[in-house]
């Protein structure tokens, strides 16, 4: 591929930092800018390789010179410079489009979107290819940057002068598929689709689907396309858009029974161990063992793994079992569809903790379970009103809280031996929190911090 002179490169977190010390080891001339102040870490790492950046601004100048821009993810469409950029025509991609252009030759990709259960998914594929004795990289939205790992990976194959065979899984969202262009997954899987993000896709469903489609887009005869056979969102979408070539596989209900999953109609392995619950998680696992199982591993060595995988931090992840009340961190489910796969797993009566900042929630499809397994509401926000109106009319006990330790002292009390106590929120956490995962520290320490 020919070089561009010039990268500007959006963004200095994670993905942009990766990506920059790529271009600049390709030999690009790479200029990084941040509207925002950039963490010590990207600034030390953009200052050892000689590479400029600014923050606090963009020199539109210097960026309009370039003849290609790599954005991060979370910069919209609507942002002045992106208008700027779109103005003169000036080819932008995600650093995820880049990271595969220059990926070691004889990789195989894996990439796995979908609204609710993308982490648990990448997460639990990379740990069971890497039981299954793979070389497996995990990237994306889950944390690493894929172009960082490609540079390493580069690095280590040009210093040994032998290529590793490895597999790459990454985990994309909606917003790292709307920037790619010739990316193409050897492996795609798509979870499901339920309404997120809407404010980014002029707040129409079909742009949001059409976005997650994308991971489907280069794919060609010899791929596999793994996605939920009984998702209504997918299943509609199917019947009125033509996909690309790759094998179409869908995954439907009747895999999971009586603690074991059936893969096809040769593959079972047993679940009752394994620390996942709930049976959006068995489905988690049904996609995981089928990429595993499509690129050659074990079934032996996939039942192990099953059995020593941890799942990502709240993410219904227990907290405590004190006093016969166990207490469930499950802070990530930041949309009602996420708590009612929450809702679903609960075998105990639940003290159910929820609340935020909404996000445009329509609540009427938790009213069943909350009906049946909740035996009392504790919210935790600034404003409940809304939440406090869907519920009344369940006549359950509703109590407001405004942070994690009243919210917790006040379910400790609304709870009984043989209860369960849930953090799942459904709304997102920055009304009183920097994020889901402060919101779900501090709902832990408060109740550790239980006498």
């Amino acid at each position: 591929m020919k070089k561009t002179k010039r990268i500007a490169i959006l963004g200095a977190g994670e993905s942009g930092t990766g990506a920059a010390l790529l271009a600049n080891w390709l030999g690009y001339d790479v200029l990084v800018s941040d509207k925002s102040p950039i963490k010590p870490q990207f600034k030390a790492a953009l200052d050892a390789r000689g590479i400029a950046w600014e923050e606090g601004r963009h020199s539109m100048d210097k960026i309009l010179a370039a003849g290609e821009i790599i954005k991060s993810p979370g910069i919209p469409e609507k942002a002045d410079v992106m208008q700027a950029i779109r103005a003169k025509g000036i080819p932008v991609i995600g650093e995820i489009e880049f990271g595969w252009r220059h990926r070691p030759k004889g990789c195989r990709i894996v990439a796995i979107t979908g609204s609710n259960g993308k982490t648990t998914t990448t997460t639990l594929t990379a740990h069971l290819l890497a039981a299954a004795g793979m070389t497996v990289r995990m990237a994306g939205n889950v944390g690493n940057s894929f172009a960082q790992l490609v540079l390493d990976d580069l690095q280590h194959d040009a210093q040994t002068g032998v290529p590793t065979q490895r597999i790459y899984v990454l985990e994309v969202s909606s917003f790292q598929l709307d920037d790619i262009d010739q990316f193409r997954a050897n492996i795609a899987v798509l979870l499901n689709i339920t309404p997120d993000h809407l404010d980014r896709y002029d707040y129409q469903l079909e742009n949001y689907t059409r976005s997650k489609f994308r991971v489907n887009r280069n794919q060609k005869r010899g791929d596999v396309f793994l996605l939920n056979g009984f998702d209504p969102v997918i299943r509609e979408y199917l019947d009125r858009n033509a996909l690309a070539p790759a094998k179409k596989v869908a995954v439907r209900r009747g895999f999971y029974k009586n603690g074991v999953i059936r893969v096809g109609r040769t593959y079972t392995f047993e679940m009752a161990q394994s620390k996942l619950h709930g049976p959006h998680n068995m489905f988690n696992a049904v996609c995981a063992l089928r990429v595993a199982l499509l690129l050659g591993a074990d079934p032996i060595r996939l039942q192990e793994g099953l059995l020593t995988y941890t799942p990502p931090a709240h993410r219904l992840e227990p907290v405590a079992a004190m006093q016969g009340v166990t207490w469930i961190n499950d802070s990530k489910a930041t949309n009602v569809d996420s708590v009612f796969y929450a809702l679903q797993s609960m075998v105990q009566p639940t003290i159910w903790i929820v609340g935020g900042q909404d996000k445009g929630n329509d609540y009427g499809p938790l009213m069943a379970l909350v009906r049946k397994k909740v035996k009392a509401i504790v919210c935790m926000g600034v404003d409940n009103s809304k939440i406090i109106a869907a519920f009344k009319k369940l006549k359950k006990p509703l109590h407001e809280t405004r942070g994690a330790q009243e919210a917790v002292q006040t379910a400790a009390r609304l709870a009984s031996p043989g209860d369960t106590v849930l953090l799942s929120p459904a709304c997102a956490s920055f009304d009183l929190f920097k994020n889901y995962e402060d919101r779900g520290e501090q709902f832990r320490a408060a109740v550790l911090g239980l006498e």
